[in-house]
């Protein structure tokens, strides 16, 4: 699913202003939006951490993009349906990540949701019309996660059915364990990556105290809300309240159910998700999203993911959180 600008708003990156001696930070384009990153005692040459990043992210981009025509991922894309295609551990890796999330969500995720998001005008083509029932149903006969098979001994990917695979919904998160694994191989004990409002943040900041982030009120005009500390995790948001489009007084979200086909239409307004890793929070926070406020917080305490949600009620907005959320409070 496209993960777009509001990623980069609903997370505030107070962690970010930390500077003074020792501290190094890098800043520049990928993937469509902004990377920052912010290094606390690496003794490195910072011309020569910049070329390392880029180089990095080169890499992520070459397997992964989808707006590159020899991309791996695009290659994979045109390949012949029924044939198993052996690929490199990036995009075998990302695959498999994007599968797992897929299965524990019952599908709330699912990489090949493409057709319907450009259906529904959050792709290339905006829509001034609601397409029809007709268009949906023909729509979702192109998606199925299960239709991009996992070879159980080899890096090999295939194709059961004419499905594309977008991994946008994950790869910023992956990108930016990428570059926490750089980071991990140079020495580098305290720093936060953030490419799009994906995060990755390890050890302290610069005076000392854990990394602390601030989710967005999910409001138009926008404001800080509670400021959590989170160390050693990855960290993404997920929500519906920048980006949309209103039809003869109805809203819709660019936040499209591969199960159903039409944007989400419930009361959840954003869930931010703590993992392990970046990208696992990245595709966490988007199925969750999807399943909305009593499923996706059943499944948060469930499965001891640690979430937060902001609901939308009548007198504002409801804040809460699943049980594994707790220790991230302030």
């Amino acid at each position: 699913m496209p993960a777009s600008f509001w990623f980069l708003c609903a997370l505030l990156l107070t962690a970010c202003a930390d500077s003074g001696p020792g501290v190094t930070k890098l800043e520049g384009n990928t993937m469509g939006t902004r990377y920052h990153i912010t290094l606390v005692g690496l003794q490195a040459d910072r011309v020569k951490l910049q070329k390392a990043v880029e180089r990095e992210l080169e890499t992520v981009n070459r397997h992964l993009s989808t707006y590159r025509p020899d991309s791996e991922l695009s290659r994979f894309n045109r390949a012949p349906i029924d044939q198993w295609i052996e690929v490199s551990q990036t995009l075998f890796d990302v695959l498999r990540i994007s599968h797992r999330i897929s299965e524990l969500s019952g599908g709330a995720f699912d990489p090949t949701v493409g057709p319907l998001v450009d259906l529904w005008g959050f792709g290339p083509e905006p829509r001034t019309q609601v397409p029809a029932p007709q268009a949906v149903a023909r729509a979702l006969q192109q998606v199925g996660y299960r239709a991009v098979a996992i070879h159980p001994d080899r890096t090999a990917l295939r194709k059961t059915a004419p499905v594309s695979v977008d991994l946008s919904g994950v790869a910023k998160g992956y990108g930016v364990d990428r570059l926490a694994r750089l980071f991990d191989t140079m020495g580098a004990l305290d720093y936060l990556v953030e490419i799009g409002g994906e995060l990755r943040l390890k050890g302290v900041n610069a005076g000392g105290r854990h990394w602390r982030i601030g989710i967005e009120t999910p409001s138009l005009a926008g404001g800080a809300g509670k400021a959590f500390k989170v160390t050693n995790a990855g960290v993404a948001t997920s929500g519906d309240y920048r980006n949309y489009y209103e039809i003869d007084g109805k809203r819709y979200s660019h936040t499209i159910d591969p199960r159903t086909g039409y944007p989400i239409d419930h009361p959840l307004a954003s869930v931010t998700v703590v993992a392990p890793t970046s990208a696992e929070a990245d595709a966490l926070a988007t199925a969750l999203n999807v399943l909305g406020p009593t499923a996706a917080l059943a499944l948060a305490t469930k499965q001891d993911i640690a979430a937060y949600f902001i609901e939308k009620v009548d007198a504002g907005f409801r804040e809460y959180y699943s049980p594994t959320f707790e220790p991230y409070l302030p």
